[in-house]
């Protein structure tokens, strides 16, 4: 159950990031241009995307815990192992 939990985990973090970095693309391309402003430093690129990543962890760790412990409460109530 644990190597699962993990599993899902990692491929719910990668989707969740994609799906993040997406919208996050579109909704700059939606948006009216803006007048050229000088591209950000590495330094905020880099911090933009750590914290794409760690939103993206968050959201699937909760994913993962309402997955997980939905299956554990359907077993529980249809009457155990």
């Amino acid at each position: 159950m644990a190597k699962m939990s993990l599993l899902l985990m990692a491929v719910l973090t990668v989707l969740v990031f994609m799906g993040l970095r997406w919208r996050e693309e579109r909704m700059a391309s939606a948006a009216k241009p803006a007048p050229k402003a000088p591209r950000p430093g590495w330094l905020a690129t880099q911090k933009r995307a750590a914290n794409r990543w760690v939103t993206a962890a968050a959201i699937a760790a909760l994913a993962t815990i309402v997955l997980l412990g939905g299956i554990h409460w359907v077993r529980e109530l249809s009457g155990g192992w």
